[in-house]
């Protein structure tokens, strides 16, 4: 999402408990949580074998993660539609906020991301 939307509208807040309930009693959502903004975060990074610290707040960051949900589907297809429906809680209820709602697999070992 963009950095400095503001707080989500309380309508959103309901319709996600409802989605995530409905999404937990199906054993499909497995957990997940929303996160601040970037005025406190602390960077590590790791390159060319040495690590540094960078401190936010990040005035260049446009786009920051502001949440995660981690979701268990039986197929691809499943997971996109899932994907979309959460997606849509967000257009219909903030139409103000961009937001980005992206999927990713998880990975269970090396052999899957080829590490």
């Amino acid at each position: 999402m963009e950095e400095g939307q503001g707080t989500a509208p309380q309508a959103l807040y309901d319709a996600m408990d409802s989605y995530i309930g409905e999404q937990a009693a199906k054993g499909v959502f497995l957990d997940g949580g929303g996160l601040f903004g970037t005025e406190d975060t602390v960077n590590f990074i790791s390159s060319g074998g040495e690590v540094s610290r960078v401190d936010g707040p990040y005035a260049e960051a446009k786009e920051v993660v502001g949440g995660w949900a981690l979701m268990r589907y039986d197929t691809l297809e499943e997971a996109v539609a899932g994907q979309q429906e959460f997606a849509e809680l967000h257009a219909k209820h903030w139409p103000e906020a961009t937001v980005v709602a992206t999927l990713r697999q998880v990975a269970e070992g090396p052999e899957e991301t080829g590490a």
